[in-house]
């Protein structure tokens, strides 16, 4: 199996029994062998208790190995359990890592107060996008740098290339939260990530139903996560999540090509409507990491995620929120259905932002699956009404 739809349909589909698709085994137990006494209790080669391993995570985890172009996957209860469950394996007391300035919010409060208060690991955040400041920020003791494909909220992107050079040069480990960007669109392990990470929650389920997380790479690494963080500290995903994510996977091909097309029109929408204050989308050649994006992703899209706002005060925004009728005010990302989320201009996280974040605040929008006429007209009638 080689295309992209081919591994995404057919990969991890247990088919040994009379059913052509893997079935939901809803049991937290399996039979045990007739000498019991030889299992290892907290072993994860064999099915005999669902927080080791279970049948719908098996099959969950192969379509995902598969699909990402990695040696072993395994998965977790969420993203966040997943972007934990590799800090707690591979970082010890004393450690260092070199974090982007601009992740995700569970991974900065991760990293700027749970860690280093709690287990002692000094973190140091960075513009990911300045290879030299990336490269002074290692130290004798950095274990891992950590950082997005495209960064949220504020869409920068990251060469991924160029910082695994600069993390093996100093024998760390190169973790990519790679949730913007999901298989096909691009695979960081390709370009030298050691480990990528995923919320299964968003494009990979796609429906807004199931929540899970990923981490894929090596397989002395995923056994190593599997052993240590998984087993024992107990965030493993549930036999129904699994089944459910299986299935949304199967047509994320398809779904990112629907996603990506429509985003990139909107985008431009966005931006030619001086109503609106700025627009962060990397297809947009304004993007400041838009050649970057175009030679990273290779014709494979630039994600359906951007950032932009109204010119107006907080209260502007939210009357321009508010006077949607198709996009759903929420937050999450990746579903079927088109999602958008005021968040202001302050907090602690916003000193990294560019200007124009620090400036009129941010909707974080992600662009479903709906049709493309529809949407565009959703917005420029909320412009209208927010402005009329």
């Amino acid at each position: 199996m080689t295309g992209d739809m081919t591994v995404s349909v057919h990969s991890g589909n247990d088919t040994s029994g009379p059913a052509i698709r893997t079935p939901i085994t809803m049991a937290n137990s399996y039979r045990l062998p007739d000498d019991p006494a030889s299992l290892d209790w907290s072993g994860t080669d064999q099915l005999f208790y669902t927080r080791n391993t279970g049948a719908n995570q098996i099959a969950l985890q192969t379509k995902l190995a598969t699909m990402e172009h990695a040696e072993d996957a395994v998965t977790l209860a969420s993203g966040v359990a997943a972007l934990h469950a590799v800090f707690f394996t591979f970082l010890r007391t004393g450690d260092h890592v070199v974090v982007s300035d601009t992740t995700y919010e569970a991974t900065w409060k991760l990293w700027s107060h749970l860690l280093p208060q709690k287990h002692g690991i000094e973190a140091t955040f960075v513009d990911i996008a300045d290879a030299d400041a990336v490269a002074a920020a290692f130290t004798p003791r950095t274990r891992m740098l950590v950082a997005e494909t495209i960064a949220n909220p504020t869409t920068k992107v990251a060469d991924i290339a160029a910082l695994a050079a600069l993390a093996h040069d100093a024998d760390a480990l190169l973790l990519i939260d790679s949730t913007f960007t999901p298989p096909p669109m691009y695979r960081p392990l390709d370009a030298g990530a050691d480990l990528v990470v995923h919320s299964l929650t968003k494009y990979i389920n796609g429906h807004g139903d199931a929540m899970g997380g990923a981490v894929l790479g090596r397989s002395d690494l995923i056994d190593r996560i599997r052993a240590e963080a998984m087993v024992d500290v107990g965030g493993v995903i549930s036999p129904f999540n699994a089944w459910l994510i299986a299935r949304g996977a199967i047509t994320l091909p398809l779904r990112l090509q629907q996603h990506q097309r429509t985003a990139a029109h909107l985008a431009q929408v966005l931006h030619d409507d001086p109503r609106v204050a700025f627009v962060a989308y990397p297809g947009l050649p304004s993007h400041p990491q838009h050649a970057l994006a175009a030679k990273q992703f290779d014709g494979r899209g630039f994600g359906a995620m951007m950032a932009f706002a109204v010119r107006g005060d907080a209260a502007t925004q939210n009357r321009f929120v508010s006077s949607l009728k198709i996009i759903t005010s929420a937050v999450s990302l990746g579903h079927d259905e088109s999602l958008i989320v005021h968040v202001g201009p302050d907090g602690p996280r916003v000193a990294a932002y560019p200007e124009d974040f620090r400036r009129w605040g941010h909707l974080r929008f992600s662009v479903g699956l709906e049709d493309a006429d529809d949407l565009a007209t959703d917005l420029t009638s909320a412009l209208d009404a927010t402005f009329g």
